[in-house]
């Protein structure tokens, strides 16, 4: 059934992966510029003025593809083993996503020593957890309906 508890799970994990393009992971300021990598590229603020640095294209297209693939997982409600798998999967590419942005924001001007870590820094993590509740859902309406088999 679509209502279950996996679909909310899912439909928060990709909220939070869409996050990524708005929110900023890393930032830093040296002297009057303050630097940020957010999901879409590297931004520098000057005397008002905001402007990207660099576009990280793959990044942004990945973040979008894994937050689709949450989406689309909640309409395999029929299919509960490979809703699970595809949830594994989506964990996994979390950790790559959150691995490639660790890459880029080593690219921040000053380095990752100087940085401030924003909030962007816990929204694969959070994601992450919303794909393990989600399985762990996933889990419990396996159980319900093997007990409900044995009563017939």
């Amino acid at each position: 059934m679509i209502q279950r508890i996996q679909s909310i799970w899912l439909l928060l994990a990709s909220m939070t992966i869409f996050l990524l393009l708005m929110i900023p992971v890393v930032s830093s300021v040296q002297g009057s510029k303050e630097f940020w990598i957010q999901a879409t590229g590297l931004f520098q603020h000057e005397n008002g003025i905001t402007t990207k640095l660099e576009t990280f294209t793959p990044l942004y297209i990945s973040v979008i593809a894994v937050g689709v693939m949450c989406i689309a997982n909640i309409f395999n409600f029929k299919r509960r083993t490979v809703q699970k798998t595809v949830c594994i999967a989506i964990i996994a590419f979390i950790a790559s996503l959150s691995f490639w942005t660790f890459n880029y924001a080593q690219k921040i001007s000053g380095g990752l020593s100087n940085a401030t870590y924003n909030a962007g820094v816990a929204l694969p993590i959070l994601a992450g957890v919303f794909c393990v509740l989600a399985i762990r859902g996933i889990t419990k309406d396996e159980q319900l309906l093997r007990s409900a088999d044995r009563l017939r």
